[in-house]
């Protein structure tokens, strides 16, 4: 123990003496590499997407949320961008939309990411906040609902050409425009409403505005947005075209060249917009106009429209355009997302299988609950084969239902109704409510006309020697010859004819005698009180009521337009013209 105890002293004794202590080692410092940013491309794709007319159907929605995620990334990957716009008419149609006036669309498109919308004609439909479609109240606001989705919506509502009638000021419905950045460049985005609007919703609702013309309203706001610093300004409009092919953007061929869009982009000076989302026809559009691309893509959530710009991101340029073809989201022409999701099969987009969003899904599936509710009320009888709608044409949809209206108002003597109204096909098999709701959609009251059979003759040869909407007609039957020129038109009922002076009670629509689609126009102006509108119940209300009392029985479309034997017969296709004959 001792020798150790020596060793050790002797040990430490040594370590403190003169011998040197070792130098501390010296290691290289760690060398740090730190990875380069990727380089920014010198140009930016901006994938601008598209829809419009969804009309209440977000059960599409999740299934395009799938669409839309595989674009963003494949943006995400090259640095560029997506802008989602939507071209109007997004709430009026479905129970689940309706229902909430129009909230549960706004949800959905928070979700979705939606840069900015328009303001479609039949936003206004609803009138005042509440179930009555047109203000009855001193203190009502017309278009209360609307102002009510404007200011809970995270994305901006956009009309620059909807105007005061008094003093001609911009009526103060959302924004003329926005200013957004995206991908490093600054996009002005205008919004612009159809000229139709006035004369295609509840008159009541819009009486104290005025429209401006789309092309004069674009060109102001596109020097205001350049003035800002807008490297791009595109429109989302509520205007629309009709093409049939797709293959080729500068094939317009197929188009019709008077629709109010193409009218729109030829009178735009080149350089002012760079691209149009449409809308309000329900037809597609992927073609350029006046060196303008335009893009619409049907409705009801069936498919969605998409137009790449490649922008120089140092001059702001815009040095590529590619046009795609109105992507369906089912896929197959004449799929939809609508009903049973489960056996949609998208396939892939961007490289990628198209999966809905679940989060989309979340957010809309209260609303969907609260409709089918009602949704699968049986009525009474059972349809043998679908009755299909026809806006320009005569149909059994039509005729069954100013039939349905005359059993409602039996003390009238004819019934029309206007083709705009018809919005879906009714299906074979038992009638249930939400087929009813979604084919006449609307919270139109009754009214009734106290005419002359002589005015309701000129209103059918009008409505016969023009297009747009079809009046079907029930009560009385019609036949148009030409004479001497003249389309003139003679009634019948029960196959007596009746006299021109014979004065007939008409039942119609509280939009239709109010200035919808100008049927009524020279009666209001001849006697405002030979027109009386109801307030209650809503006209598809009293027919599903009609319909009730038809439990049992078996409709089938033939007995209610035999086209051998139409209600209105005429001497050739609308618009009738009798000039060669």
């Amino acid at each position: 123990m001792r020798c150790s105890l020596v060793l050790i002293l002797a040990l430490l004794l040594s370590s403190c003496g003169g011998a040197a202590t070792p130098p501390p080692r010296v290691t290289e410092p760690a060398v740090v590499t730190q990875e380069a940013a990727p380089e920014v491309p010198p140009h930016a794709t901006m994938s601008i997407v598209g829809t419009n007319d969804l009309h209440g159907h977000i059960r599409a929605l999740p299934l395009f949320a799938g669409y839309l995620a595989n674009l963003r990334a494949a943006r995400t990957r090259d640095r560029g961008a997506v802008l989602l716009l939507d071209g109007g008419d997004m709430f009026q149609g479905t129970l689940e939309s309706n229902l909430e006036e129009g909230a549960s669309v706004v949800r959905a498109y928070e979700v979705l990411g939606y840069d900015a919308v328009t303001i479609g004609n039949h936003e206004f439909d609803y009138g005042p906040i509440g179930p009555r479609a047109t203000p009855r109240d001193p203190g009502d606001d017309p278009r209360g609902a609307l102002r009510a989705r404007i200011e809970e919506a995270e994305f901006p509502f956009l009309s620059a050409n909807l105007l005061q009638r008094e003093g001609g000021a911009r009526a103060e419905l959302g924004l003329p425009s926005v200013l957004l950045e995206r991908a490093g460049l600054s996009i002005g985005v205008i919004g612009v409403t159809t000229e139709q609007t006035l004369t295609t919703t509840i008159a009541t609702n819009v009486a104290d505005l005025a429209m401006r013309p789309l092309a004069d309203a674009i060109t102001a706001e596109a020097q205001a947005l350049r003035a800002r610093g807008a490297a791009m300004v595109v429109v989302t409009a509520h205007a629309g075209g009709h093409c049939e092919r797709f293959d080729d953007p500068d094939d317009l061929s197929s188009c019709d060249p008077t629709e109010e869009i193409f009218e729109v982009a030829r009178a735009l000076t080149p350089g002012t917009v760079d691209a149009i989302v449409g809308g309000h026809t329900h037809q597609a559009v992927a073609h350029r106009v006046n060196g303008i691309p335009i893009i619409e893509a049907y409705s009801y959530g069936i498919a969605f429209g998409r137009v790449d710009l490649v922008v120089d991101r140092a001059s702001g340029r815009v040095v590529d355009v590619r046009v795609m073809p109105p992507q369906r989201l089912c896929g197959a022409e004449g799929a939809s997302p609508e009903g049973d999701l489960a056996a949609c099969a998208p396939g892939d987009y961007e490289g990628a299988p198209v999966v809905s969003d679940a989060r989309v899904a979340e957010v809309i599936a209260p609303s969907l609950a609260r409709a089918d509710s009602q949704r699968h009320d049986e009525l009474g009888p059972t349809l043998t084969e679908p009755f299909a709608k026809q806006y320009g044409s005569e149909s059994a949809l039509g005729n069954l239902f100013v039939d349905l209206m005359l059993r409602a108002r039996p003390d009238a003597d004819a019934a029309i109704i206007n083709g705009g109204g018809l919005r879906a096909d009714l299906p074979a098999g038992p009638l249930r409510y939400g087929a009813l709701y979604e084919a006449f959609p609307f919270d139109n009251r009754f009214a009734m006309v106290r005419m002359r059979a002589s005015e309701l003759a000129a209103m059918i040869a009008q409505n016969l020697a023009r297009g747009g909407g079809y009046l079907s007609l029930g009560g009385v039957r019609a036949e148009a010859r030409c004479v001497r020129g003249e389309l003139v038109v003679s009634l019948t009922r029960d196959g007596r004819r009746i006299r021109d002076a014979e004065v007939l009670d008409v039942l119609a629509s509280d939009f239709l005698v109010s200035g919808g689609d100008g049927a009524f126009a020279a009666i209001r102006e001849r006697d405002p009180s030979a027109l009386t509108i109801e307030d209650d119940p809503p006209i598809r209300e009293a027919m599903a009521e009609a319909l009730r009392a038809m439990r049992g029985q078996t409709l089938a479309s033939r007995a209610f337009f035999d086209p051998e034997a139409p209600r209105v017969r005429a001497p050739g296709a609308r618009p009738v013209s009798c000039e060669s004959r």
